[in-house]
């Protein structure tokens, strides 16, 4: 049968892969260490699951507005305020989606034409590029730089902006790297936005996944930026709900409601029960539970930076938000892809070539933390052993 040639522009998401191969070793009776997923591995809280169920008990079964029920949408605008601080946003502003991605794409799909440039994070989450090239319109990759801390270079940004440029996507804090954008990062891109007329896709999926003096600014606090910034967020993440599907997007109005229409054209709704354990989520009775889960994160990290800074051939700085690490292995003399799969296919530990986010990931490889401490070091264990052994030769 014949496969539309848009198809061959579509990208993937490498951690599933690398998922299929490990489960397929498992199944030979290899052990595996799963630091390749970003996935936290708690369960959902408990009043959320309850939540889930009453919606069912109570009749939350059938077809909702395609943007969402309305009193998720209230929740959701007041949970933005309240964790950015300010007043903003609107019901009408929220679009409800089964998950986030469906954000990234109907956000393209609606403000993008072909041959627009987009501005993307390099290493970056690889669906950007993806779906700007399935759209046809231009990727313009922006490295961003060990050095600092994986944090955008405002020059870089400045000097890849055209005249073709339509939209900068922005991830804070951000995947693979757990590098964070300060405030004055932020007030710099906001300004260039600004001056070249340009839409921001601010993805903050990882907002509330911060440590110590680190928190998470929006591009949307200053002056100007609301009003042409579309925010990506949802529950996955924060509150360990990555099997209910439920994200978001904050748009200005007009846009909103021609993501509803393509939502209406793609999945009609997103499934009601869920949206209701969502209104749960975003309670503060949810509270305790997201800081317990923040405060093994940030154990996990400590563990995970302190074990690969002594490996030979390894240098990992300490991220500050997320629950990922994106150490350098240039030391160990192999490029990304062939250290992740000796480390899978020897150490017996999935992790992800940096390459998997993009060209400027060479040199790098990516591991979640979001795994138990006892799976975390008998990871570091491993890797010690055989990274050794291989630099050793």
């Amino acid at each position: 049968m014949h496969i539309a040639e848009r198809i061959s522009r579509l990208g993937t998401e490498t951690a599933f892969e690398v998922l299929v191969k490990a489960r397929a070793l498992e199944a030979q009776g290899k052990s595996i260490v799963h630091l390749e997923i970003g996935e936290p591995d708690f369960d959902t809280p408990p009043n959320i699951i309850q939540a889930g169920k009453d919606a069912l008990d109570n009749g939350f079964t059938h077809y909702g507005p395609a943007a969402g029920l309305p009193q998720a949408r209230q929740a959701v605008a007041d949970y933005v305020n309240r964790t950015r601080g300010y007043d903003k946003v609107k019901a009408d502003h929220v679009v409800i989606t089964p998950g986030a991605k469906p954000i990234m794409f109907f956000a393209m799909m609606a403000c993008l034409d072909e041959g627009d440039e987009v501005i993307y994070p390099n290493p970056g989450f690889p669906i950007y590029e993806s779906v700007i090239n399935f759209l046809n319109a231009v990727p313009v990759p922006l490295q961003l730089r060990e050095e600092k801390e994986f944090r955008f270079d405002v020059a870089d940004l400045a000097a890849s902006i055209t005249s073709k440029t339509r939209m900068i996507i922005i991830n804070t804090p951000q995947n693979p790297t757990g590098g964070i954008l300060t405030r004055e990062d932020l007030r710099q891109i906001a300004d260039l936005a600004i001056k070249h007329d340009l839409i921001v896709l601010s993805d903050e999926i990882y907002s509330q996944v911060t440590y110590g003096d680190f928190k998470h600014t929006s591009i949307t606090e200053f002056e100007g930026m609301y009003e042409r910034t579309i925010i990506l967020d949802g529950f996955s993440k924060t509150f360990a709900m990555t099997g209910w599907r439920l994200g978001y997007g904050i748009f200005p109005p007009d846009i909103a409601k021609v993501v509803a229409k393509l939502q209406t054209n793609v999945t009609s709704c997103t499934a009601s029960f869920t949206q209701m354990a969502g209104i749960e989520a975003l309670d503060d009775r949810t509270l305790p539970y997201v800081n317990d889960f923040l405060k093994e994160f940030e154990n996990r990290r400590d563990v995970i930076v302190a074990g690969l800074n002594d490996i030979p051939g390894f240098r990992c700085h300490l991220p500050h938000a997320a629950f990922y690490v994106f150490p350098n292995i240039t030391g160990t003399g192999m490029k990304s892809q062939e250290c992740a799969d000796f480390l899978l296919y020897e150490a017996g530990v999935a992790c992800l070539s940096g390459t998997a986010f993009g060209a400027h990931g060479e040199g790098f490889i990516r591991f979640s933390y979001a795994n138990s401490i006892e799976n975390i070091l008998e990871a570091l264990r491993r890797i010690r052993i055989h990274i050794g052994e291989r630099v050793a030769v």
